[in-house]
This record gives C-alpha cells, sequence and structure tokens, in this order.
C-alpha cells in the first residue's frame, strides 16, 4: 500500500494531515525560516539551500525571502535564477530547466483541492506537476497553476496568470495567459 507522501507524488488524492507528510512540511518551514535571515552571499546560505532542495546544482541561486511545502519536489537544472519572494508549492513535482530566470513574487502552485465542498472539507487534496523548460523567462509575479507546461525558450510577461500549457518559443501574457507570439529562438552560434 502507498504511503500518502507515495500518493502525493503520484498524482492521487492523498491526506495533508498525515504524520510523515506534517513532518516533511515542518522541516521545509523551519529551513524557509532560516532564509529568511539570510542573503546569497550568507555563509550559511549554500548549505541551507542544499538542505531544502536536494540536488540544487552549485551554480542555480534562489533568493531568500523563499517559500515552499517540502523542498523535495523541486528540481532545478543548472544555472537557474529565482529572485525574491517566490513561492512553490511542491506537493507535486516543481521542475525548472536549465537556464531559466524566475522573476520576483512569482507563485508555483500544484496542490488541486476537490471541486466538491463537502469533499473539501477533508484534509484531502491532489497534486499536479509543473515543467518549466530551458532558457525560460518568467516576469514578476507570474502565477503557474496545477499540472501546467510550459515549453523550452518562453518568455511568460509579469502578472501572467498560466492555466494551460504553453509551447516552446512561445511569448504568453495575460490572466488567463495566451500565447500572443511565436518567438525565433535564435541561439549563438556556440549553442548550436
Amino acid at each position: 500500500m502507498k504511503t500518502e507522501m507515495e500518493k502525493m507524488r503520484s498524482e492521487e488524492l492523498y491526506c495533508f494531515s498525515d504524520a510523515e507528510m506534517q513532518e516533511s512540511l515542518r522541516r521545509a518551514k523551519k529551513l524557509c525560516t532560516c532564509l529568511q535571515t539570510m542573503d546569497i552571499y550568507d555563509e550559511r546560505y549554500r548549505g541551507t539551500i542544499e538542505e531544502l532542495i536536494p540536488g540544487i546544482p552549485q551554480d542555480s541561486t534562489v533568493c531568500p525571502p523563499f517559500h515552499c511545502d517540502h523542498g523535495t519536489g523541486i528540481v532545478l537544472g543548472e544555472n537557474v535564477f529565482v529572485n525574491y519572494n517566490c513561492v512553490m508549492l511542491d506537493a507535486g513535482y516543481i521542475r525548472i530547466g536549465k537556464n531559466t530566470k524566475v522573476g520576483p513574487c512569482c507563485q508555483f502552485y500544484t496542490p488541486q483541492h476537490p471541486m466538491d465542498y463537502v469533499e473539501r472539507r477533508e484534509p484531502k487534496e491532489t497534486a499536479y506537476p509543473i515543467t518549466v523548460g530551458e532558457d525560460c523567462w518568467l516576469g514578476g509575479g507570474v502565477v503557474v497553476c496545477p499540472g501546467v507546461t510550459i515549453g523550452n525558450r518562453c518568455i511568460i510577461a509579469a502578472g501572467s496568470v498560466v492555466v494551460k500549457d504553453i509551447p516552446d518559443d512561445s511569448l504568453a501574457a495575460g490572466c488567463p495567459a495566451v500565447v500572443k507570439k511565436k518567438l525565433n529562438g535564435i541561439a549563438d552560434s556556440k549553442d548550436k
């Protein structure tokens, strides 16, 4: 039988009041609280962010203040930059591809509460992963909703709310975000 954590990562209905779940949440909250007193130049920063987000590449940066539910559901590629006041509710996995820039106050939400109000009274939800491709730029205040995939080389305009998938090489904007134009995807010759 699956644990509630395993159900959570498998896009199944899970109970977030489970003891193992609560311990994971407590651990992340403690580490996020520690980060609030640091900046990226603090000698304690690297050890704390690596404990919070296991496997974070050395050249990736998450600027405090930062908030997440677990930390263990966040997978960052190389050379990712996450600016101040980011919120990542990582019940489902949040994967961000290499060389992606995330503006200040961006929010990534993977939990989905039941639609039925009676079911919502229970401490249960489902989580759907979020994927952001490589070489993307999310402007300040972007909200990414459960289950969304943003393709490679995309730009999401500041203040946009992304509720459905965005294809590669797109500039998207609005609430809800829609593709406004296709980008050329011109790369430096050494990247080819």
